[in-house]
């Protein structure tokens, strides 16, 4: 798991090691995927570090919605811990599953 402190400078670095070691990115964040730092990454990973990637890049986000009011209806729009790890599994069986 990368937390990626700043996104300006990207540490760029970090991530491509990450998936040429793992050949997988799962990419988490709370806003909408469209036009996110998530499409971003994928976009690094794919002119970068393709070749290395064993899994299809997943993005967990947020939903293409205005922004909530309330935190009870924040809570419900953002990625929870649970489907954050089982996003993960996901990625790691379905390699499992296909060989």
């Amino acid at each position: 798991m990368i937390d990626l402190r700043s996104l300006k400078p990207l540490d760029e670095a970090t991530v491509l090691r990450s998936v040429r070691k793992t050949g997988r990115l799962l990419v988490v964040h709370e806003a909408a995927a469209p036009c996110g730092i998530g499409a971003e990454l994928a976009a690094l990973v794919a002119e970068q570090a393709f070749d290395a990637l064993r899994s299809p890049v997943r993005r967990l986000t947020g939903p293409d919605a205005p922004a909530p009011s309330s935190w009870v209806l924040e809570q419900a729009g953002v990625p929870q811990p649970e489907t954050i790890v089982r996003e993960a599994a996901a990625l790691v069986l379905r390699e499992a599953v296909a060989a």
